[in-house]
């Protein structure tokens, strides 16, 4: 910063882009002349071409990890990817502060494409803030989320596609939030195998505080310019950093964090913990321990296990200063370092100390258990918070519903349970699901009976709704160690 040629923020970079193996390492990234093996591409490309050309740019990303790309927006203001992006969106969306919905921007589609093809193009495409909402969550606080405008969503849209072919050749296995063809039940089944295959006894459960809201952008923008050259993508990324949102009539700035709710966000999240936390643990586990070290990231959650306690004790300090160098801290209240494995039950119980500790992750109370034969397994049951809380939305839906024809409450149930046993249908997670299915359809029949004041619904008649429209409780996932064995073809899923 002042007084220093060389920022203190241009040497902390470095230094966290640092911390990798050979085949991972960032560090003392030149600028490159050009961007080698990528073709010129036509304005009107085909769609062929589109995935054509970004596969292009994976390969040379993953060819030169020191690689900077100094000409990428091209791909992104073609027709064809503005209009891929157009179709990605929910139809049903609520407008940002333009009012623009999707059906009203998709009646002269190609004229507006065009239009906005050209702002890009010249540099005279703006960012509108975005519209200020709160949805809430599961502990009964208020999330804030930013609605944006529709042309603001499609531009984003298309540049996360870029960025996301050079990025994904770059981000660590361990990191699941927010990536094509990763899921929660990935990030889940990696924990599982990581627990039962590795040596853990101790489990660090954390979480960044506020991590969306404290991201600094000066160090977000010194991260991405370790690989993105362009600046015209550089200034693209600030428009929307600094558009700030609407609420209560007034638009209201901040230089820090980025609003979510936009599709580009939760890759500026991983690109900010790529570089201030994955790589640095990498870097801490290789040095550092003796014992296994697992960690599985999605988003600013994050679960470390450890063999040793005095391994997890001085990673957790460490963590924490490695965290405040970047402006982030570990929330005091939802971080935990506990004792949980196969020997954790009896190692608490000689001290007096009851059952193990349990941890919650991704929609999942973690919990150590036994299986019939005596072997140590994780049972994974539905956060009761959580169960509740979807409980008390399909009350007030079904009050919101009451004067509605039975058929369209039926189906309006099925597609809510059926989401429901979608997710949480985990193995040995068997009585939340019955649990839940149960008192939906109480629910349901309580609803039935207000709907006059004649004789209520006969369970006979009930039964029959419930066994029509509610799906059965039912497992929908097979076993991690079954399922995840196949999709990592023996490559550790947690290092």
């Amino acid at each position: 910063m002042a007084g220093n040629p060389r920022s203190q923020v241009d040497q902390e970079s470095d230094q966290a882009g640092s911390f990798a193996n050979p085949a991972e390492s960032v560090e003392g990234r030149g600028v490159a002349e050009g961007n080698p093996n990528q073709d010129a591409t036509s304005r009107m490309q085909g769609r062929s071409d589109v995935p054509q050309a970004l596969e292009r740019v994976r390969q040379a990303a993953k060819r030169d990890k020191e690689l900077r790309f100094t000409a990428l927006l091209h791909h992104v203001y073609t027709i064809e990817a503005l209009m891929e992006a157009y179709f990605t969106l929910k139809r049903e969306a609520a407008p940002g502060v333009d009012g623009v919905t999707w059906k009203d921007y998709g009646e002269h589609l190609l004229e507006n494409l065009q239009n906005l093809a050209e702002r890009l193009k010249r540099g005279a495409y703006q960012a509108m803030p975005g519209r200020r909402v709160y949805i809430p969550k599961a502990d009964g606080r208020q999330r804030p989320l930013g609605v944006i405008a529709l042309e603001d969503k499609l531009v984003q849209k298309a540049t996360t596609r870029v960025l996301n072919a050079i990025y994904e050749t770059d981000f660590l296995g361990f990191s699941y939030g927010f990536r094509p063809g990763r899921s929660q039940h990935d990030a889940l089944d990696a924990l599982y195998v990581g627990q039962l295959k590795k040596k853990v006894n101790w489990v660090l459960d954390a979480d960044i505080r506020g991590f969306f809201d404290a991201i600094d952008r000066e160090w977000l923008m010194r991260f991405i310019k370790h690989r993105i050259a362009d600046r015209r993508i550089h200034r693209l990324i600030q428009k929307w950093l600094k558009a700030g949102v609407l609420e209560d009539g007034e638009v209201r700035q901040t230089d820090r964090g980025t609003v979510q709710g936009g599709s580009i966000s939760p890759l500026l999240a991983n690109i900010y913990l790529h570089y201030a936390l994955d790589l640095w643990v990498q870097q801490w586990r290789t040095r550092h321990a003796k014992g296994d070290v697992i960690i599985v990231r999605y988003a600013d959650d994050f679960i470390v296990g450890f063999q040793h306690k005095h391994e997890a004790e001085q990673f957790l300090s460490a963590l924490k200063e490695r965290l405040a160098k970047f402006k982030l801290e570990l929330h005091p209240d939802k971080t935990r370092l506990i004792e949980f494995g196969p020997r954790a039950a009896k190692n608490r119980a000689a001290q007096g100390m009851g059952k193990p500790e349990t941890f919650d992750f991704l929609g999942f109370t973690h919990i150590c258990h036994k299986t019939s034969r005596g072997w140590f397994t994780v049972l994974r049951q539905t956060i009761r918070k959580r169960l509740t809380a979807k409980l008390s939305e399909v009350k007030e839906g079904l009050r919101r519903r009451l004067h509605e024809p039975i058929s369209r409450v039926g189906e309006w149930l099925k597609a809510v349970v059926g989401g429901h046993m979608r997710y949480y249908g985990v193995p040995m997670n068997w009585e939340a699901l019955y649990r839940f299915r149960f008192q939906t359809a109480r629910l349901w029949w309580r609803s039935m009976n207000r709907r006059s004041q004649k004789r209520g619904m006969p369970w006979r008649r009930m039964k029959s709704l419930i066994d029509r429209f509610l799906p059965a409780a039912k497992f929908t996932h097979p076993y991690p160690l079954e399922r995840f064995g196949v999709g990592t073809r023996g490559k550790s899923p947690v290092r």
